[in-house]
């Protein structure tokens, strides 16, 4: 999959935003194991079950309010849930703190990108959980260090993004 061109007057852009946000929100959700029912009981505002069914599956645009209301009752900060969504999505990863999945990586069979492996698998001895946050700085520095674009390795790197867990 190739990154998608950000240009936030496109509707096409708008609407790819949005389902990408609803996939992640539900997602989480889903990691919790809540039905929809039982997530919007959680919340202070109380909106409707039909309202969080639009917001997942991006019928209905978030308000920033809403999107930091929901991730409160997901246990989650906004900003992990809309960088994951983008990620994702691959729309304006370059720009994104990316979150990776080092034990993903590691299994990839492709070798154009082999020469991080053994930086992933200090990480991972480091960090036994395996997901690591990467800077648009630090993805730079890797990319040159593979002789390849800042672009080229955000594009790879999302792939990996690590599946929501549930904390209870």
């Amino acid at each position: 999959m190739t990154e998608y061109q950000l240009n936030t007057e496109d509707e096409a852009t708008s609407a790819a935003i949005g389902r990408a946000l609803g996939d992640e929100l539900r997602r989480t959700r889903e990691a919790h194991g809540w039905s929809r029912a039982q997530f919007v009981k959680r919340l202070p505002s109380r909106i409707g079950d039909r309202t969080l069914l639009a917001y997942e599956h991006g019928l209905r645009q978030l308000t920033v309010l809403r999107l930091i209301e929901l991730a409160e009752g997901l246990q989650v900060s906004a900003s992990v849930v809309l960088g994951q969504a983008l990620q994702r999505a691959r729309i304006n990863v370059q720009n994104l703190v990316l979150r990776v999945d080092l034990r993903q990586l590691l299994a990839d069979t492709n070798n154009t990108y082999r020469p991080i492996f053994p930086w992933a698998r200090n990480r991972l001895n480091d960090d036994p959980e395996g997901i690591v946050d990467l800077t648009p700085a630090a993805v730079r520095e890797l990319a040159a260090f593979l002789g390849r674009t800042h672009a080229e390795l955000a594009t790879y790197l999302a792939q990996f993004t690590p599946e929501p867990s549930g904390v209870d």
